[in-house]
């Protein structure tokens, strides 16, 4: 799976995946409303990631594709990809889809993935280094969480930059200049 101590890898794994039981099982509370404590072949029911991945690899359940790969986001984000709230969709969804494709057999989502990101790198690379704060704060509710970090890294690299420019000496004296040697008498 994935990296233990990384809360951003333990969030994506949080997100909820439709999947069918393939087996049934009992002992299984799933449902705290239904009469039979157990799960009976051919159930739909929503997981967390990390659970229906592990239920995945002993063949239990099959899984579904999420909603937020269908192609409704998929015709959306062809057409016009730095408009769409992949935010509201999937907080982690780069992520998430890197985690789930090989899962869902779906070929297609790696170079899905790849265009979008592509797509939406410029914008977000764009606006990082012109956006005023009013247009950053409503571009960063479109965001996900890897392109929030990616526009926090294109922010303070640039606000690094200005201050080299603009600011104090080009040169600095290093320190061990200003030293004398010692004599080795």
């Amino acid at each position: 799976m994935g990296n233990y101590y990384d809360i951003d890898d333990i969030l994506a794994e949080e997100e909820l995946v439709s999947v069918i039981f393939q087996k049934g099982a009992n002992g299984v509370g799933i449902d705290p409303s239904a009469e039979v404590y157990g799960v009976e072949p051919g159930s739909k029911v929503k997981l967390p990631f990390w659970l229906a991945y592990e239920l995945h690899v002993r063949q239990v359940v099959t899984m579904k594709l999420p909603a937020c790969f269908n192609q409704q986001t998929r015709l959306e984000l062809g057409a016009d990809g730095k408009a769409v709230d992949l935010r509201s969709r999937c907080l982690y969804f780069y992520e998430f889809g890197c985690k789930i494709a090989p899962l869902v057999g779906d070929r297609d989502m790696g170079s899905f993935l790849l265009s979008a990101f592509r797509n939406r790198y410029q914008e977000v690379l764009a606006k990082a280094h012109s956006a005023a704060y009013t247009a950053a704060s409503k571009l960063l509710t479109l965001l996900t969480k890897e392109e929030i970090n990616l526009y926090e890294a294109a922010q303070s690299s640039m606000a690094a930059f200005k201050k080299w420019r603009m600011g104090g000496p080009r040169l600095q004296r290093a320190s061990v200049l200003g030293r004398k040697r010692k004599s080795t008498d």
